[in-house]
Formats: C-alpha cells, structure tokens, sequence
C-alpha cells in the first residue's frame, strides 16, 4: 500500500507553533494546580501567620523555625474553632433563643395562630414528614362518584384489616388549601387508584385547590 503524499495545500505546521501548543498544553494542565497551590498558601500565610503567634509560644524554642508548619496548624486550629462556635451559636445558643422568640409570639393574639399555621405548613413540607407519603392516589370520598386526591401512607396488614377480612390500604386525605389537616382512611386496594404525579405536584394541587394541574403524560427524561 503506497503513502498518501501530503496535500500541497495544506500548510505544514512549523517546529515553533508545534513548541508552542505543547507549552500551551501543559500550562492548561498545571495552572489549576498552580493556582489552588497559591491560593492555599496565601490563606495559611495570612490566617495562619496572624494567629500563630497565639500558638508558637508553647511550641519548644528549636520546633519553631518552620514557619510554613505553624501556618498550617494555625490555621486548622482556626477553622477548627471557628465550626464550634458555629456549632454551639446555632444548635444551643440558637435553640434557646428560638424557644424564647416563640414562647413571645405566641402570647400575642392574632399573630400566634398566623404562626402556628406557618408551622404547621412547614411541618407538612419537611423531608421526613414527606417521606411518610409514598405514592399520589385517587379514592371517591366523600361519596360514590366523587373523586380526591390522597396519599398513600401504608400497605401493611394490621388488626384493622384482618377485622374486615380485606386487603386494606391506609391513605391520607388532606384538607384545601391547608394540608395539616384532613382524615385518615382504610381502603380496599381495589378502590384505589395509583397515580404518577410526584408527593410534591400532588402537594402543590392541593393546596392550590386544584389551579396547579401538574401536567400528564409527563414527559420521558
């Protein structure tokens, strides 16, 4: 099989572009590592050299010439200290003061059933309260041919059920347009229609009153 001769028209790259892509190649490769080298050092040379003289006095005298390992611990003692205080201001300090503020608002008429209603919302929409929602239903309540939307709490078999001789699944019915409130309901799995809207559209449909339709067919990712 015979070469293919290089097209004459196709200008042939010389040694110096070739030496200058490499260069090019190799800065792109080094500089993020260059510059996360340099941004780090300038952190422990101004953190940690403004706080190390609060820590090298109790280091041995002949331990104390190298400065860049100072720097460093310094620094994480910083950040160390700095999560604590953060720690201690949000889940202690925090919690004390929270409780007074709402222990205060709660004496004022008007606004402490504003407040509680808020709470409770949030309370609603919290992860591990969601998480007790497993699937988006549809029951007829409170009549025969009358439709809601619920959710699915449970399938699991108790003495209720084994009372009624049924298969029976445990749904929530929540109220409009404030879902901490509603009724809880024992079906017979064939009554109940499972859905796919997510827990969340069938949140945001119910506390609409229905002018949130989540839309249908949803669409393949």
């Amino acid at each position: 099989m015979s070469d293919t001769p290089p097209d004459p028209l196709t200008p042939t790259p010389s040694r110096f572009i070739l030496l200058r892509n490499a260069f090019l190649s190799g800065f792109m490769l080094l500089a993020p590592l260059f510059v996360t080298c340099w941004v780090f050092l300038l952190l422990f040379e101004n953190v940690g050299g403004f706080f190390r003289p609060l820590f090298v006095r109790f280091v041995p005298e002949q331990l104390r010439d190298f400065d860049i390992v100072w720097n460093i611990l310094a620094t994480v003692i910083v950040v160390v200290l700095i999560t604590i205080l953060g720690y201690v201001s949000r889940y202690v300090l925090g919690k004390y003061f929270g409780g007074l503020a709402e222990r205060f608002i709660q004496t004022i008429p008007g606004v402490n059933g504003v407040y509680n209603t808020v709470k409770q919302l949030v309370a609603t929409f919290s992860t591990q309260n969601r998480s007790l929602f497993s699937k988006v239903v549809l029951i007829e309540f409170p009549r025969k041919g009358a439709h809601t939307i619920a959710f699915l709490t449970s399938k699991a078999q108790s003495e209720a059920q084994a009372r009624v001789g049924k298969e029976l699944w445990t749904v929530f019915v929540p109220t409009t347009p404030n879902p901490t409130g509603g009724y809880l309901l024992l079906i017979p799995k064939d009554e109940i229609i499972e859905l796919e809207m997510s827990v969340g559209d069938g949140m945001k449909l119910v506390i609409s009153g229905g002018a949130v339709i989540p839309p249908w067919p949803h669409k393949s990712p």
